[in-house]
């Protein structure tokens, strides 16, 4: 699908990408993309002199993360789409039409699926593994399945943009993205995308397990609002499953003809507070559909948006 490019701005986000840059931003120019925005999070080596060099703009973050660096970036962007990608060269120009023919026929969001398709050593075991678990553990939390929701490689229309509330700072920010899609009932792509490995001498700045810990934390913090049944139900489940275990102690020691009162009391309200937690994650599910609802029928009485 052929459009203009012109309405695209190529965004960037870096961190000490001076081996890999170069060659990315330089694949897009060659691709006919003009609008490169590389968005630079205080780089000790030489990434902003090679971006500017291949013919990039490039502006300095004001804080530090990369979910900081986009906030920063998609207040500044002008252009009607934006397609979004690391600098490390994991993400190939090749496949920037894919990611982008999608928002001309109305789509809100294009994700790349690195997944499907992944060059072999690209993803380690572990990686792949904590990849697919928190896909999971997203498609319970949110009701949504969206293959790869940690992906790098991105497309937007501006005004899905102007509709996400962006807030986290680091790596949680894909994940943060696609909540505050699904949240948005932005309409969502899919695509298989090619994920090549590292070049030689770079390395992820992702740490497996600090910031797998924090992903997770941010899925079940994020569904508070999107899924309450599944934030309070797994708060009351855990409450009251401890209810039961103190329970069972109780009851074990109670055939050995010892008592413990405090602990019974402490089984019962554990096992009833539970129950209560558990009760108002169901009545705040039955609000947000109702509010759903209304947001829909209100949207049906506006007059169709014009795409640009």
């Amino acid at each position: 699908m052929k459009f203009n490019k012109d309405e695209v701005c190529i965004l960037i986000p870096t961190l000490n990408e001076g081996p890999t840059i170069g060659n990315v931003v330089r694949e897009f120019k060659a691709q006919g993309y003009n609008n490169i925005l590389v968005i630079d999070g205080k780089s000790t080596d030489n990434t902003v002199k090679i971006a500017r060099e291949a013919a990039a703009t490039v502006r300095t973050q004001s804080g530090t993360g990369k979910g900081n660096a986009i906030i920063e970036a998609f207040e500044v962007i002008d252009q009607s789409y934006i397609l979004m990608l690391d600098g490390d060269g994991t993400y190939s120009a090749k496949d920037a039409e894919k990611m982008l023919s999608p928002l001309f026929i109305g789509f809100d969001q294009v994700i790349g699926d690195r997944l499907i398709n992944a060059e072999e050593g690209s993803f380690s075991r572990l990686n792949l593994f904590g990849n697919h678990m928190l896909n999971l553990l997203f498609k319970v939390a949110h009701s949504r399945d969206l293959h790869d929701i940690l992906s790098g490689y991105r497309a937007f229309t501006k005004l899905a943009v102007q509709q996400m509330h962006l807030k986290e700072r680091g790596f949680e920010i894909e994940t943060e993205i696609s909540v505050e899609a699904v949240r948005n009932g932005q309409r969502i792509m899919v695509v298989p995308i090619k994920y090549l490995r590292r070049p030689g001498g770079t390395g992820t700045k992702l740490s497996p397990f600090h910031d797998g810990v924090k992903i997770v934390s941010t899925i079940y913090r994020l569904a508070r609002m999107n899924n309450p049944m599944f934030y309070f139900g797994m708060m009351g489940l855990f409450t009251s499953l401890l209810g039961i275990l103190t329970g069972i102690y109780v009851v074990l020691q109670w055939f050995r003809n010892i008592e413990h009162i405090p602990l019974t009391i402490l089984t019962v309200l554990l096992i009833v507070v539970g129950i209560e937690i558990f009760m108002f994650g169901l009545i705040s599910d039955m609000l947000l559909v109702f509010h759903r609802e209304i947001v829909r029928e209100l949207q049906l009485l506006q007059p169709p948006r014009q795409q640009k």
